[in-house]
Parts: structure tokens; C-alpha cells; sequence
């Protein structure tokens, strides 16, 4: 974090949202062009008493305005305990269940985050504490539980650079998916929709070169396409211990 003008303190970390501040206890965000369906979805939080993501406080300036949330926000992905796997876990559940039925929904099941990773939730006692919260719902919309658990599963216990680590990252994923409460036919495809996500993590990359934003950048969006296609091929490669692990 930094000062930034008007005693704001910019909030660093997003890689496609530049201008985040903080303000006493409010945090604002440029305006979007998703902002009109943010804006809704917090409302519908609020409303059903769902206490793990911001409240939308109103526009200003050009700018949104949400409730500040304390608490820390890692930087990176890392090795997290099976009490803050089950906990992230819950608190997806938490979050599909308060969008079941809404308008927001319209025909899917839930209204997805779509980028429900650690590097989007806010730890409670530091990162040694639990997830209590998400925040960055600029990518959110209708969609399945199981396109969000996929990509949890993914970035809360799926690691290729630790593939000596195998059968523990599969348990992980086991234990993320308990806490949400998955069964049935659902869990048996749990492993399809971790490929699926990193595939579409890939072609979400590319597709940010190809629009020519330049956030966040030619080196880091190559970066990331090279690192979605590498976590795709270790989780295909170790397909039968995770399917193993969800049986």
C-alpha cells in the first residue's frame, strides 16, 4: 500500500483493475462496465445476511465505493492448511447459496466469482488465520458451482511445481470439496472442471493479449498462459490420484 493524493491509500495486487484506494473505512474502485451487476450482486449479499464479500456503498466521482474489509490479502498462492481449505470451502458454499434462486442467476444454478483463488480473500490473524471473505467480483455472473469449485480446487491445492506432493494436494482437493458439501455425480466430474478451468484460464489470457489492453502486460500474460498449460498437463498426468481421492 501507498499514499496516494487526498490521504487515499492505494491498494496494490489487482492485475486488471488500476486505481483501487482506500478511504478511511471504504475502498473505491474505477468504475466498470461491470459494475451495474457487482453493484446488484452485494446487494443480493447484503440482503441474505452473507457476510463473506464487501458492501456496495454507492458511486462517486467516477468511482464505486464498497466497505473496507480488514484482514489480509495474499500476494501469491502458497501452501494453506486443510482447516483454511475447508474454510475456503464453506465460504464458497456460502457465497453460491446466497445467489440460489435470485434474479442475478437468471437460469444457472448460482452467480460464479470466477476468480475465487486466495489472491481474492481476505485472511482473518494474518495469513496464518482463516479466509473470512472475497472480494474483486468485477468477472462474476451466472454460472455453475462447479466452474467456481473447479478453480478453487486448482489455485487453494493443485501445484505442479510440487508434484513430489501429489496424493496431498488430491486430499486437499478432497477436503475443499467436503466442506462444500459436494456429492453425487457433480463430485465424480470435479477433476474435469479443475482441466476445464485451467484450460479456460489459458484461453482467458489470450484472449487479454489478443484485445490489446496491455495490462498487465505481454510478459506476465505469457507467463500465465505457460503456467495454466503446465497445471493443466500435472493434473491430466495425475488424473487417477485425485479422481482416487474424490471416490
Amino acid at each position: 500500500m501507498a499514499d496516494a493524493p487526498g490521504g487515499a491509500i492505494t491498494l496494490s495486487g489487482g492485475r486488471m483493475t488500476e486505481g483501487v484506494v482506500r478511504v478511511d473505512d471504504s475502498v473505491r474502485r474505477p468504475v466498470k462496465e461491470s459494475s451495474g451487476f457487482v453493484a446488484a450482486l452485494l446487494k443480493v449479499f447484503e440482503h441474505q445476511e452473507f457476510e463473506g464479500a464487501p458492501r456496495y456503498l454507492g458511486q462517486a466521482d467516477g468511482m464505486d465505493i464498497l466497505s473496507y474489509l480488514p484482514g489480509e490479502v495474499p500476494a501469491r498462492f502458497q501452501l494453506w492448511s486443510d482447516e483454511q481449505v475447508a474454510a475456503a470451502g464453506r465460504l464458497l458454499r456460502s457465497m453460491h447459496d446466497a445467489t440460489r434462486g435470485s434474479e442475478l442467476a437468471d437460469r444457472s444454478q448460482v452467480v460464479c466469482h470466477r476468480d475465487a483463488a486466495p489472491n481474492n480473500a481476505v485472511f482473518v490473524d494474518g495469513l496464518e488465520g482463516l479466509p473470512v471473505a472475497f472480494i474483486d467480483f468485477d468477472t462474476a455472473s451466472p454460472g455453475s458451482p462447479l466452474e467456481d469449485l473447479g478453480y478453487a480446487s486448482w489455485t487453494w491445492c493443485v501445484a505442479s511445481k510440487r508434484g513430489d506432493q501429489v496424493a496431498r494436494q488430491a486430499d486437499q482437493v478432497r477436503i475443499l470439496a467436503d466442506a462444500y458439501g459436494l456429492e453425487g455425480p457433480e463430485r465424480a466430474v470435479l477433476v474435469d472442471a479443475i482441466i476445464e478451468q485451467q484450460a479456460r484460464n489459458a484461453r482467458f489470457w489470450a484472449e487479454v493479449e489478443a484485445s490489446g489492453t496491455g495490462a498487465p502486460g505481454p510478459d506476465a500474460i505469457a507467463q500465465s498462459i505457460a503456467w495454466s498449460r503446465r497445471e493443466l498437463a500435472f493434473v491430466v498426468a495425475n488424473r487417477e490420484v485425485f479422481d482416487a481421492a474424490l471416490a
